[in-house]
């Protein structure tokens, strides 16, 4: 990683110049992202591809050799021509699939963006900054460089008075800062950003969705969460529900975390939280004190500016479900995410989410709004800031009010999970027999 990388994130976050301008002019007069009839080009910006486990290879192998979508494989309609490697001596495997594949792997995001050009060439930008060798600081994030590819994204977008769709995998960010200047960006130069968790989209049971102004009362995720990544996942399956509750979003009022016994204390003193709890244990058939007897114990608090309470629980054995109080109903109603939608082979999660990668590279659409993905990345953020402080930590975190994370905005999505008969345990197609 660049050794400025510092220096540089100062003057981006706090530049706001002209170049920005010039983009909303020429997006206004009809330069900026459109449908289109040919088959988009994409550039593929990653941290890491050197293994089938690693996000690279599920998302790009499914953009290369198509998807299974709603119980048949679906081929692809775009086409990746460039790719950027930051970890590129231990990726084996990209390299490899990119030379049986004809394409090219360039040493920078700005050429693999512009094709090694000077203006930008390519139709949509997938960001996929996960695994790879990378440091993890005191609080537990991982250091992953997602804004740093993505400044570079935007420098092309400003330079070439042009922008395309991006679609960024998980959180954006472990720094809210960062994130929230990766939204911004997004509303300024007037382009589709999109990515986040692939669970939201999984295979669910029951196969449902929550109403569009479903009154919902309050809501838990339990699932695995041990650390800063796999609590995302909880996160934005929470944000996913919730988003679609009556009145619409308002906004994050404050996030807490809870770790170790603790967390049962809390759920005590939290009654709504107890019951939906309780009513997962029963729905799933787990004995008495299933959750406070396996793993360790974490929860995640987050209050909404409309009253709205959530909590997301590490637990095992059911998957990652979501359960809530919908006033009007006397019993909790439980979805549930289980296990893997598919054989390894099939790269676990990796088919819906490549369905929608693709719909928003085809469309010039985003396929939720981005403002989700901006509160899944704050709330993940400030949960894992919440045990610290003056570099002391306690299991029984602060309570921090989020008053920045005050986004309100209207779902008008349907449903995106996956539905259907599940993939075959065939491995994807990658240009050369393994």
């Amino acid at each position: 990683m660049d050794l400025n990388l510092t220096l540089t994130r100062r003057e981006m976050l706090g530049a706001t110049g002209m170049a920005g301008l010039a983009v909303l002019a020429s997006t206004a007069s009809g330069a900026g992202p459109q449908t289109q009839a040919k088959r988009p080009r994409i550039a593929c910006l990653v941290t890491y591809w050197g293994a089938t486990r690693s996000h690279a290879d599920w998302i790009i192998t499914k953009l290369l050799d198509g998807y299974w979508w709603q119980g048949a494989h679906t081929p692809s309609r775009v086409d990746v021509v460039s790719v950027y490697i930051h970890q590129l001596e231990t990726s084996l495997l990209g390299q490899k699939i990119c030379k049986a594949k004809n394409i090219s792997i360039f040493k920078t995001v700005g050429e693999a963006v512009t094709l090694g050009g000077k203006e930008l060439a390519v139709d949509g930008v997938v960001i996929v900054g996960e695994h790879g060798e990378y440091p993890t600081n005191l609080k537990g994030q991982w250091l992953l460089p997602r804004w740093w590819i993505y400044e570079k994204v935007i420098r092309v977008f400003e330079q070439s008075k042009r922008s395309v769709p991006v679609f960024n995998d998980k959180h954006l960010s472990y720094d809210w800062n960062e994130a929230k200047w990766m939204f911004d960006k997004s509303r300024e130069l007037n382009f589709p950003l999109t990515g986040g968790s692939s669970i939201p989209v999984y295979f669910r049971k029951p196969e449902m969705e929550l109403d569009v102004d479903t009154p919902l009362k309050n809501s838990i995720v339990v699932g695995g969460a041990p650390d800063e990544g796999a609590l995302f996942h909880c996160v934005d399956v929470l944000q996913a529900f919730v988003e679609r509750r009556k009145g619409g979003e308002t906004g994050v009022r404050s996030v807490q975390s809870i770790r170790g016994p603790e967390t049962w204390k809390w759920t005590e003193q939290n009654p709504w939280a107890a019951r939906l709890l309780e009513a997962v244990r029963i729905k799933f058939e787990l004995k008495p004190a299933h959750f406070q007897e396996i793993g360790k114990p974490n929860v995640c608090i987050v209050e909404y500016n409309d009253g709205t309470k959530a909590a997301i629980y590490s637990a095992q054995g059911v998957g990652w479900t979501y359960a809530c109080e919908i006033e009007g109903r006397n019993d909790a109603t439980i979805i549930s995410m289980l296990d893997w939608p598919g054989p390894f082979s099939q790269y676990h999660a990796s088919n819906a989410q490549p369905h929608w990668i693709t719909e928003t590279m085809v469309s010039g659409k985003e396929p939720f709004n981005a403002e989700r993905l901006l509160l899944s990345t704050g709330i993940t953020a400030y949960n894992m800031e919440s045990n610290w402080e003056n570099g002391r930590y306690s299991p029984v975190g602060r309570r921090i009010e989020t008053p920045f994370m005050n986004m309100k905005y209207r779902s008008t999505r349907g449903a995106q999970f996956s539905t259907g008969e599940r993939p075959p345990n065939k491995p994807y197609i990658r240009g050369f027999d393994e």
